[in-house]
């Protein structure tokens, strides 16, 4: 164990005690959300990243020393375990050099080189190998062994061959040094497969491609798998093999085992069992292998970047609470319509039929203006499906036409509301409403609280992540179940109106105890003191240690209650109140009394100078938000599907996805488009993120619309928009917003799932046309 926490220490450049104090404490079961917030002292500050970093490393070091255990009693039941080999496995740093050295010894199945072994050709082979002067022919015949098959000279030397490519194929240093050639020196190819150019159409960037493995980026090296996998592309690693007829790797071979052609009897053979080993088996092998390398570094980079994405989106800033009227937008079965109130109680529901075929716009109106007034509803959500823009004008003109109601309308992504709807979890909340009704309660209420609306909504189903079907699914439900975890800690929950949902992405709590807690708060009424938590069944003193910190509770008997402050802290705050002869409510807000205060006057063994900041901090503006301002984008009339595009255009838009490449902008079109990351600025930037996250607002200008590929090239620079095509182009509210990029705050929508699909390609596709251009 000391040796994972050392190398571990040697990673994040962190000290060993940190290291060892935060093993122990989630070996404990502690959350990284709690040992981050409240057990600096004992980490030494670590904080969530860092965490997250070491719990992930400490869970693949102690599997490599778990397998490690595994190997090493293997080899030595069979008797073959030498100190050298024991002291290469026991320094293997990885689970690749750890499986390189066992492969020779890996239990396998009957192979060629096995049986060669079994009829006693072993010696022969090694004799070749050891003086090439020896006569393979003559050699070979005092081998033979009709009975094992081996009844001629050919046969007998075929399996000397077979057993020298194994153990050329099992050389642990040989395959070290061709994996790292093959990883700097190879080539990525793909071409289309023959007769599928019209079924691989959104592979056309990929037709003839050809890239040096290394540098393949995650996106394109998963749209390259994809297309692959569906038997559109043909995908093959190549070399250079124009080194005096011979490949570098034959030649890496054949100096490792000492074969060289000096016109010994036996050299030619030995050539020809080198070149076997290395086109037979080790580079079949080695190929699948670096294919999986670059697959499997492609898939933590894209699970990486729908992280990124999901956390900005679950911290996209709440519209609060207020009445919110929501719309699931339909065609022919109509625009359904749920109204809920400032807690997201659904108070009223309808289903209206503006558009087409029945084209009730007036009656429609009616009601909706209607339901407004009864409710006193200032906020209308409208979700981003089918028919969204015709229900955005159906609203524009509600607006217009009965401008005292003073309804302001935001667009909001509807992604995963349908699975939402049709779940048991909606099925409890929403007993008595249709299935249809449902999607219009959570578009509603996903304004009024995107985090509290979507954590019961599985992460993948919310869509703003790139090829996440490809990826490894439980790496991905891990790291976005992580990312969920986070965002909900770090904003905090109200026991009293929180959803078992929410409940149960508090640290220290599961489903059980979630489900547990609204019981109990049916039954007894809104908890009025942390303390009883500890009532609710299965709720124990740990359970309540992990959670109770990140649990709200308003009005209720204690201040520090609706605070971050830790209950096992509380006596802290007792000894400020003591100094300074005040009451509770006298100092919490009274940030000139506060800022007066030195932390250090306050420890004591448990609570160190850390925790005692955090808790003078947290008493200037208790339970404090870390969500962004709630802003809108105001898409432009008119500009409804591609072909309202024009080049020039400058709009407002809203980003939806940020990947490696770039980041795609909903304008309102049904069809989001790409800002290529080398349109995203003037000066060079080296990631998206720099400059744009998921949820915020921005003004772009349309490059290349290409209607029969649905795809839409935008920028972002400066250079590329100036305030008279603001003006002359008709730009929506944007000659007046002179932010940068980077400075334009939060809304709330993201990518649609067709773009996903098509990332990759649309990335390539845009990318030259937008280098020409800047």
């Amino acid at each position: 164990m000391q040796k994972i926490i050392n190398q571990i220490a040697d990673e994040l450049s962190v000290a060993m005690p940190q290291v060892l104090a935060a093993v122990g404490l989630l070996d404990e079961g502690a959350t990284v959300p709690f040992i981050s917030r409240y057990r600096k002292e004992k980490t030494g500050g670590l904080d969530d990243a860092q965490l997250r970093n070491l719990e992930e490393r400490l869970g693949y070091l102690r599997e490599l020393e778990d397998r490690r255990r595994t190997v090493l009693d293997s080899i030595r039941e069979q008797g073959k375990l030498t100190e050298a080999l024991e002291r290469d496995i026991n320094s293997a740093d990885t689970k690749t050099r750890l499986e390189d050295l066992y492969l020779p010894y890996r239990p396998k199945r009957r192979t060629k080189a096995q049986i060669a072994r079994e009829a006693g050709l072993e010696p022969l082979a090694q004799a070749l190998l050891t003086d090439p002067t020896l006569d393979p022919q003559l050699e070979a015949a005092k081998y033979l062994n009709e009975e094992a098959g081996f009844s001629d000279e050919k046969a007998v030397l075929d399996g000397a061959r077979q057993i020298l490519m194994e153990t050329f194929a099992e050389n642990a240093e040989l395959l070290g040094k061709l994996r790292n050639y093959l990883w700097d020196q190879g080539v990525l190819k793909s071409q289309v497969a023959k007769g599928k150019e019209q079924e691989a159409a959104k592979f056309k960037d990929y037709f003839d491609y050809a890239e040096p493995i290394r540098q393949v980026p995650s996106h394109r090296a998963l749209a390259l798998f994809r297309g692959r996998n569906e038997g559109l592309l043909n995908l093959e690693l190549v070399v250079d093999e124009a080194i005096s007829g011979t490949s570098p790797c034959e030649m890496t071979i054949a100096r490792q085992v000492g074969v060289e052609n000096q016109g010994r009897a036996a050299d030619n053979w030995l050539q020809e069992c080198v070149r076997w080993a290395w086109r037979v088996k080790i580079f079949s092998h080695l190929d699948l292998e670096l294919k999986m390398r670059l697959r499997e570094a492609a898939e933590e980079e894209a699970i990486k970047v729908f992280g990124h994405n999901l956390h900005d989106l679950l911290l996209a800033a709440p519209a609060g609470n207020l009445p919110i009227l929501g719309l699931d937008p339909g065609l022919r079965t109509g625009v359904k319509v749920a109204v809920v109130d400032a807690t997201g109680k659904v108070l009223d529901t309808a289903t209206i039929y503006p558009h087409a075929p029945k084209n009730q716009w007036d009656a429609s109106i009616a009601a909706l203006a209607a339901l407004a007034q009864r409710h006193a509803v200032r906020l209308v959500a409208i979700g981003n499906g089918t028919a969204s823009r015709e229900t955005d004008r159906l609203v524009s003109d509600l607006t217009k036409r009965h401008p005292e109601l003073k309804l302001q309308k935001v667009m909001v992504s509807e992604a995963g509301a349908s699975v939402y709807s049709a779940s048991e979890l909606a099925s409890a909340e929403l007993p008595e409403l249709d299935v249809t009704l449902r999607g219009a309660v959570s578009i509603a209420r996903r304004l009024q609280d995107p985090l509290a609306e979507l954590v019961k909504i599985e992460p993948k189903a919310i869509g703003v992540g790139q090829y996440q079907h490809d990826v490894n699914q439980t790496r991905l439900a891990r790291q976005l179940d992580n990312v969920v975890e986070d965002c909900v800690n770090s904003v905090g929950v109200d026991i009293n109106t929180a959803s078992p949902a929410l409940l149960g992405q508090v640290s220290g709590l599961n489903k059980t105890l979630a489900e547990n807690i609204v019981v109990y708060r049916n039954e007894h009424g809104a908890f009025k003191d942390r303390r009883l938590l500890l009532k609710v069944p299965r709720l124990g003193e740990k359970s309540f240690e992990q959670a109770a910190g990140f649990l709200r509770i308003s009005g209720g008997d204690n201040p520090l209650d609706a605070s971050s402050v830790h209950p096992e802290a509380y006596p802290v705050v007792e000894r400020i109140l003591q100094k300074a002869g005040r009451r509770i409510q006298e100092i919490i807000g009274d940030k000139a009394f506060l800022r007066t205060l030195k932390p250090e006057q306050f420890t004591d063994e448990k609570f160190g100078v850390p925790t005692v900041t955090d808790i003078i901090s947290e008493l200037e503006k208790p339970g404090r938000d870390p969500r962004g301002q709630f802003e809108t984008a105001s898409f432009k009339e008119g500009i409804e599907t591609l072909s309202d595009l024009k080049p020039d255009m400058v709009l407002e838009g809203v980003v939806t996805n940020v990947t490696n490449f770039g980041a795609f902008i909903d304008i309102g079109v049904h069809q989001d488009g790409l800002v290529h990351i080398s349109a995203m600025s003037d000066k060079f930037i080296k990631d998206p993120r720099e400059v744009v996250k998921t949820g915020d607002l921005v003004k772009v200008k349309v490059m290349e619309v290409d209607i029969a590929r649905k795809r839409i090239g935008l920028s972002m620079r400066l250079s590329d928009q100036s305030d008279k095509v603001n003006q002359d182009k008709g730009g929506n509210n944007t000659a007046k917003d002179k932010r940068t990029p980077s400075k334009q705050k939060k809304g709330g929508r993201q990518q649609s799932p067709a773009n996903a699909a098509a990332s990759g390609a649309m990335a390539a596709a845009f990318s030259n046309a937008f280098k020409k251009r800047g």
